[in-house]
């Protein structure tokens, strides 16, 4: 892979992360472009997911702070048994991210499989028109009121089995679980804010996985 070829697709998952078009399905159209016919160093996978996580801190910096600091207070809070009579929004958004991050322990067992799908451009097409399908009826659901204060385990947990779905090249992850927060009766912002948020955990998973995996030749 060139200096040039890597650019590229660095280009193109920065503008495509953040987008709700899968950049994992357009890396792949990009890779197939390109002539690519080795696969991607896992290393190089690994960069570009921790670059997006990067840009998810410096975008929710301001959430993910108060996140840490309650964190803290949690635990202070458990070690001497002082819990809060009403939870804060932000103690509560760490419990709904982890609810919502646990169906992705589904995926592991064919983690390898799915992967695989990233060759099949004629998957890809398909997934990509899935995902177009998926933002025409986000527009289409009714506008919810459901944020950190009120939003239910459940509702998160369906939010997170859209991420799961989501792990299958082509399938943006950001627009299936947008669209399954709306469904679920989210406010159009806390349903932006949610998903990326749930990227964190999802991002440092996948990203651990690559580096604990022994190293291919290429």
């Amino acid at each position: 892979m060139t200096y040039f070829s890597s650019f590229l697709l660095g280009l193109v998952q920065g503008i495509a992360e953040f987008l709700p078009i899968s950049s994992s399905g357009h890396l792949s159209i990009a890779q197939n472009l390109l002539n690519i016919d080795t696969a991607v160093p896992e290393f190089f996978d690994v960069l570009l997911h921790l670059g997006t996580l990067v840009a998810v801190f410096v975008a929710y910096w301001r959430d993910i702070c108060d996140m840490v600091m309650e964190l803290i207070h949690g635990v202070n809070d458990l070690a001497h048994g002082t819990t809060p009579r009403q939870v804060p929004p932000a103690r509560r958004l760490i419990l709904l991210i982890i609810v919502g991050t646990l169906p992705l322990f589904a995926v592991l067992p064919i983690h390898k499989q799915v992967q695989a799908l990233s060759n099949n451009m004629v998957f890809i097409g398909a997934a990509l028109v899935v995902t177009g399908f998926l933002l025409f009826a986000c527009d289409l659901v009714r506008k919810g009121r459901k944020t950190e204060r009120n939003a239910t385990l459940a509702d998160v947990l369906v939010v997170g089995v859209g991420q799961a779905i989501a792990t299958m090249p082509g399938i943006s992850r950001s627009s299936m679980t947008i669209t399954t927060g709306c469904f679920m009766g989210f406010e159009r912002k806390f349903a932006v804010r949610f998903s990326f948020l749930l990227s964190i955990p999802a991002v440092l998973g996948l990203s651990l996985i690559h580096i604990s995996e022994p190293t291919r030749p290429y």
